[in-house]
């Protein structure tokens, strides 16, 4: 008898064993669950390298504007509907296109489409520039801050070419090894990454640098026309100007310099260092 009940508690242990460690593997090699986003638009060549490249990463789902959202902000549609439309574009776990803003987005995608959240935001990769303060109106950058905002990992990406018919090549292979490491390692809560990707060829980017914001302005000028019917209407234009521009830890440098750019981002806008010295008057 006592043999028996010997073999049974070795063959419930082992069985446990088995189980618990079917459980690890199955954790270890569950994959990723990707958010992409941009807002360029769901059919920009821009998102369409970044679906290539986290589709090597990890499960992805596809959440994207049905159509340019740029310089929209932290823009959110609250004055009138919002729509989803089933999408076939890519060769993902899912994908939707949004009548809303990038912002939207996001929040759809995390409320309403994916069963929980994502292990990573990504948004981009942008036709063009967002160092600087561009990353105040920035759509690209704000779904990620957002995605920070949901305490998940995000990324915005940005290519310094505007051009539709731009060349991804060598920024999906930056993508990737910032995407793969910020998998493994994490970022801070409300922490988001801002990249910017200079317009190289591969070998010729001096790598990646971890820098801040550079401290510049648009100087804007609002250049009046006439339209076919004898009517004014206004286009914005400006010229950027570098306040920073003898300063080597910035984005813009970095890029000047053909380094790829990250600047730590956050949302919460709060001026701790004034605090104290705005207390000690207004208060």
């Amino acid at each position: 008898m006592l043999s028996t009940i010997n073999c049974e508690c070795i063959c419930t242990s082992f069985n446990s064993t088995l189980f618990l460690l079917s459980i690890f593997v199955l954790m270890k090699t569950k994959k990723p669950l990707i958010l992409v986003t941009n807002d360029d638009g769901i059919t920009a060549p821009g998102i369409a390298a970044l679906v290539e490249v986290m589709k090597t990463l990890g499960d992805v789902v596809v959440v994207a504007p049905d159509k340019a959202q740029s310089g929209m902000g932290h823009a959110i549609t609250i004055n009138s509907t919002l729509r989803i439309n089933k999408s076939k574009i890519y060769d993902v776990k899912d994908e939707y296109s949004c009548t809303g803003t990038p912002v939207d987005c996001v929040k759809f995608a995390v409320n309403k489409i994916m069963d929980r959240k994502p292990d990573l935001c990504v948004s981009g990769i942008n036709h063009g520039a967002n160092m600087s303060i561009n990353v105040i109106y920035s759509g690209t950058m704000s779904a990620a801050v957002e995605g920070a905002i949901e305490s998940i990992p995000s990324i915005g990406f940005s290519l310094l070419d505007y051009a539709i018919d731009a060349n991804f090549t060598a920024a999906k292979k930056v993508v990737k090894t910032i995407a793969e490491k910020v998998l493994k390692n994490g970022l801070p809560l409300g922490v988001c990454l801002n990249v910017n990707i200079p317009k190289l060829k591969y070998d010729l980017i001096k790598g990646i640098k971890v820098c801040r914001q550079a401290r510049a302005n648009w100087v804007e000028e609002f250049d009046e026309r006439v339209d076919p019917s004898g009517q004014p209407y206004f286009w914005l234009t400006g010229k950027f100007d570098n306040y920073d521009a003898d300063k080597t830890d910035t984005d813009v440098w970095a890029l000047e310099n053909n380094f790829v750019s990250v600047v730590p981002t956050q949302f919460d806008m709060t001026a701790h260092k004034s605090i104290k010295e705005i207390g000690s008057w207004i208060v």
